[in-house]
């Protein structure tokens, strides 16, 4: 008999634990919290690529027919173009939207062949002006790659107007696209290419020619429609934040 009583007295216990155990709360592990990466911010960079151009020809009237001509133009390939950028991004999605401007350092400049007009001295072109753009850019983003496409506002100039030697006066458009990729949560690299555009408009000047030579000494009037427009392929890195 004490035998079975105290076995029904275990047996007791034992159920009471365990429905005193089943009312008491599971400890859950917390859960890891991994960010998802976002194109939306500010960010501001630098880059640095290469310049091309196209001029527009040159035509000269002179006091006669036979020292009249035309100048042909010509651009300047491969030359430096680098600067920073700062704008702001807006994700929606896979669709990023922004606002970009930046200026640029350019080493690139329109050339003419003057042939017998070189008494002129004016050089035709000049190397070292500045190109400043205020851009639109929408995108789709595979995560952390985004590939866009961008426009808006240039003003400067890629290469000067062989007649006055200005590529800083400018206004025009530019156009183009690129892929960029974040490698870490704020820092980010791209590729870009731009075709800009920018115009002078129609500009004359007039030269005089007062020893003569090979050319007879006179007043010459030379005229050019614009400064043409070129192209830029650049790498930049942005900071995020």
């Amino acid at each position: 008999m004490r035998i079975t009583l105290t076995a029904a007295a275990l047996l007791a216990t034992g159920l009471a634990t365990s429905a005193y155990s089943a009312d008491l709360p599971v400890r859950q592990q917390a859960p890891v919290y991994v960010p998802v990466f976002t194109w939306t911010g500010f960010y501001i960079g630098l880059n640095a690529g290469v310049g091309w151009t196209n001029s527009r020809d040159v035509i000269v009237t002179g006091p006669t027919a036979a020292s009249s001509g035309i100048l042909s133009g010509g651009g300047g390939d491969g030359s430096f173009v680098g600067g920073g950028q700062i704008g702001y991004n807006w994700q929606s999605g896979a669709i990023v939207y922004g606002l970009e401007t930046d200026i640029q350092y350019v080493d690139v400049g329109g050339r003419v062949a003057w042939g017998p007009y070189t008494w002129w001295g004016n050089g035709g072109g000049n190397n070292g002006g500045y190109l400043g753009t205020v851009r639109a850019r929408v995108g789709y983003a595979f995560d952390r790659t985004l590939i866009y496409v961008t426009g808006g506002l240039a003003y400067g100039g890629l290469n000067s107007n062989p007649l006055t030697g200005n590529n800083t006066s400018n206004v025009g458009w530019t156009l183009g696209g690129g892929v960029e990729y974040a490698f870490t949560n704020n820092w980010s690299v791209k590729v870009e290419g731009l075709y800009v555009e920018t115009s002078e408009g129609r500009k004359t000047r007039f030269f005089n020619n007062p020893i003569g030579g090979v050319l007879p000494a006179g007043t010459y009037t030379a005229t050019t429609d614009r400064s043409g427009g070129g192209g830029i392929l650049r790498v930049g890195v942005n900071y995020k934040w």
